[in-house]
């Protein structure tokens, strides 16, 4: 069971539940999300690469997934302290904040018995502390998926490349090459699994070749193309939580 529903309160964010699969894997997407597993809240960094879903116990999960380059500054640490990490908000927040949190979501779970309400109010209320996320993240993600490359961006807004990474780093977890090369997967995954055939999905998400298509999924998704397209050995077993998979199986 799998549902997500775009906030209302929090531009970008999607909110999602999910009952927990063990024999899924979730693939890097460029998000951030805040979870609530079985009674816990915790922060899902940005991946690199596919993670088992089950690494995070729990029979049900419910989160909000965060549009890349916006949980920094609500979370309050940078995003590359996080990379491939799924982390207790415990253990970042005092303690006293992060029991705040806690209660405030599980007041929605009990009065309403959706923790998804209380994860966006949550967000919501930390956004209107820490105000808005530095634009430059969401220019350069936009710009990421329309295909410039890294060195033009840096030149359209007036950076350095090294300066660009740093500020990459702290925003999205990784550089924004490695951004680029997550956020086209994600549309060539979306194509295939539409149907379309690899040499036009290579060619409509900007790969060089089909080679060069085949070669990024095995790196970044840690399967082949046609196996995740077919479903085989659990390849298209893609699952939300407990990161910011967009797409479920």
């Amino acid at each position: 069971m799998y549902e997500e529903a775009p906030s209302a309160a929090v531009p970008g964010a999607v909110l999602w539940r999910a009952a927990a699969r063990t024999d899924a894997v979730v693939l890097p997407d460029g998000c951030m999300d805040l979870l609530w597993a079985d009674g816990r809240l915790l922060v899902a960094g940005p991946d690199t690469g596919p993670h088992p879903a089950g690494e995070v116990p729990g029979g049900a999960f419910a989160g909000i997934r965060l549009a890349p380059g916006t949980a920094p500054a609500l979370i309050g640490v940078p995003a590359h302290a996080l990379r491939d990490r799924r982390v207790e908000l415990a253990d970042l927040w005092p303690a006293r904040a992060a029991r705040r949190a806690s209660g405030l979501v599980e007041g929605y779970v009990e009065g309403y018995g959706d923790a998804r309400a209380g994860l966006e109010a949550l967000a919501r209320t930390r956004a209107a502390a820490t105000g808005a996320p530095d634009p430059l993240a969401a220019e350069v993600a936009a710009r990421l998926r329309a295909g410039e490359a890294v060195a033009a961006i840096a030149r359209a807004v007036d950076l350095g490349e090294r300066q660009l990474h740093r500020r990459s780093l702290d925003a999205f977890g990784y550089g924004p090459r490695t951004l680029g090369r997550i956020l086209r997967l994600r549309r060539a995954l979306a194509l295939a699994r539409a149907g379309l055939p690899f040499a036009e999905v290579a060619c409509v998400a900007g790969y060089a070749d089909q080679a060069h298509l085949s070669r990024e999924v095995r790196a970044l998704a840690g399967t082949t193309l046609r196996a995740y397209a077919a479903g085989a050995d659990g390849a298209n077993s893609e699952t939300p939580p407990p990161s910011g998979s967009s797409t479920t199986a």
